[in-house]
């Protein structure tokens, strides 16, 4: 996929997830099939930029480019003050959220609350295009802020106006959060508004639901985010279904073993060990989320404050794994091979 002068090997794009999307999720997604993973959002505070967050956030050492950063903001020219400083710091794409639906970002007026004020969507991508005019600037946005302001024709037409050279649609409104099933009418709605590219977002969860919301959207690309959680060979199997129409096999036990040890370690390396271990903690959890004795993994490695002991636990895990199938197998019954994974 190409757009502004970037090129891409694929159209599938990790979303942006605070607290998940960090270096080492990104780049395990881009080895896994992903064509681009943008950032976690960074503030546009500038009292911010040293805290230790912030920082960890944009770090992007070793990482295959291009590089995507998306900032967050509701003043302009401090959103064109942080995509410029990103760009300083190695940024080859910024990207502008306008779709995170948390209370601490809408009661700033940030994220998802800005598509209450179309006047003020222009001034920021206006502002945020402006100060950084070799790098291109892609938004993210949802549907509206309810159901009864479905807006996003218009903020994507402000957009295009504004110079943005990408969209991303999240199918689901501000109020909607994440509950309910993502509708892609409206999706498809601003594709056929705009002439700019349009990635669509929301609940693509399998090759076979990639390919429905490609062609009902008829959107250029697809972004995925909560699916990838502790899956993320879903890129490969995805691109793979997309350019085939035939379906890859689950990972061998050893082959997902081996990506969700590399990944702890990573974890570990880049926050340390203290903070490594609790943030590892999620990442087990999605890895075994639908294996069998995924409940007992969970309460085995939880309480673990050490990452060697972590890591031990985990070989356990994907051991006992091996022993039941050569094969990945979701979502299976209560049945002897549970319980024995439970003993």
């Amino acid at each position: 996929m190409e757009f502004a002068g970037i090129h891409l090997k694929n159209n599938l794009f990790v979303a942006p997830m605070a607290g998940v999307t960090d270096r080492p999720f990104r780049q395990l997604c881009r080895q896994m099939g992903a064509g681009l993973a943008v950032s976690e959002m960074v503030t546009s505070n500038a009292l911010l930029y040293a805290s230790t967050k912030t920082r960890r956030r944009t770090n992007h050492a070793g990482e295959l480019g291009p590089v995507s950063v998306q900032i967050a903001g509701a003043d302009p020219s401090m959103m064109a003050a942080a995509a410029r400083l990103n760009v300083e710091n190695g940024a080859d794409l910024i990207d502008i959220n306008m779709g995170c639906p948390a209370k601490k970002v809408c009661n700033v007026q940030a994220g998802s609350a800005l598509m209450r004020d179309e006047r003020l969507v222009a001034q920021i991508l206006a502002a945020v295009v402006a100060a950084v005019p070799n790098t291109p600037v892609t938004l993210k946005f949802r549907t509206g802020w309810d159901r009864d302001c479905r807006n996003a024709p218009q903020i994507a037409r402000i957009a295009e106006e504004a110079g943005i050279r990408l969209l991303a649609v999240h199918g689901r409104t501000r109020a909607d959060q994440y509950t309910g099933n993502a509708e892609y009418d409206t999706i498809a709605l601003v594709k056929s508004t705009v002439a700019i590219p349009v990635v669509a977002n929301g609940d693509i969860n399998s090759p076979e639901k990639a390919r429905y919301v490609m062609d009902y959207t008829q959107a250029d690309g697809l972004m995925i985010g909560r699916a990838a959680q502790g899956r993320p060979w879903l890129f490969r199997e995805i691109a793979h279904y997309l350019k085939t129409g035939e379906s890859l096999d689950a990972p061998l036990v050893s082959e997902a073993h081996a990506i969700c040890r590399s990944h702890i370690a990573q974890i570990h390396a880049f926050y340390g060990e203290e903070a490594g271990v609790r943030i590892a903690r999620k990442h087990l959890g999605w890895y075994a989320r639908g294996l069998p004795g995924a409940a007992q993994f969970r309460a085995r490695v939880n309480p673990l404050l050490c990452a060697a002991d972590q890591l031990l636990a985990l070989e356990a895990y994907f051991a006992q794994l091996a022993g039941l199938f050569p094969r990945l197998q979701y979502a299976l019954p209560d049945n002897t091979e549970q319980k024995a994974l439970a003993a």
